[in-house]
């Protein structure tokens, strides 16, 4: 890491997020980060499932830059936000109300083959211009959900695991009994597409062909 010298001109990693998960994977990154949750309402006019999820992951951003803006915390903020939906045909699933209506998307979504596009957006103070920045980014993979037995639902209704989670599984649990396969990335189903954001972070903040993790030495 970069010298405490050279700390007022690092970036100031911010996880917009109060996802277990993606607290984890972008963990993995092994760099110093903060954890600020957007509160404001996730309400978009996209229709588009590539769109929304962009939408949402970019207006989760926003929220956070505007109050580290405002309270003036830190002088180059990098935000990092994130949205998740599933969607089967035209229709979107979001996290469920409740339990009810986390079984309806279960039996909805069974026995056929549907997407979970996560977006992943960056919002930030450029350390050169001193310019706000953004830019959003989405992947899609399709999931296959067997006939789930009901005896299996009820186990995984039961568990609670349903309720925080978009279309009402997350493929890190119990939502794995009726999961048949999957084709793209594993970890843009649970919440986070790391190996497609480990590019495109480096890519945005200029490092593209670094492989020796000298991006890293940008964020205290």
């Amino acid at each position: 890491m970069a010298s405490t010298d050279n700390k007022n001109n690092q970036y100031k990693l911010i996880l917009a997020s109060g996802s277990p998960r993606r607290k984890e994977l972008l963990g993995w990154m092994n760099i110093p980060f903060e954890i600020i949750v957007s509160n404001i309402d996730e309400i978009t006019d996209k229709v588009h499932p590539k769109e929304v999820a962009e939408d949402l992951a970019t207006i989760k951003g926003q929220d956070v830059y505007q109050k580290l803006m405002q309270k003036n915390e830190h002088q180059f903020p990098f935000i990092i936000s994130s949205d998740t939906i599933v969607t089967l045909g035209e229709k979107i699933y979001g996290k469920p109300k409740n339990v009810q209506e986390a079984r309806e998307m279960l039996i909805e979504l069974e026995g056929k083959k549907h997407e979970v596009v996560t977006a992943v957006a960056f919002i930030y103070r450029d350390q050169q211009s001193g310019d706000k920045k953004e830019r959003a980014f989405s992947i899609s993979t399709k999931v296959t959900f067997e006939k789930i037995d009901r005896d299996l639902l009820e186990n995984y209704l039961a568990s609670g695991d349903s309720l925080d989670k978009a279309g009402s599984y997350g493929i890190q649990g119990q939502g794995l009994t009726f999961i048949s396969s999957i084709e793209g990335s594993y970890s843009n189903v649970v919440g986070f597409p790391l190996t497609d954001f480990i590019h495109e972070f480096k890519k945005e903040l200029g490092h593209e062909k670094d492989t020796e993790g000298k991006w890293r030495e940008l964020f205290c």
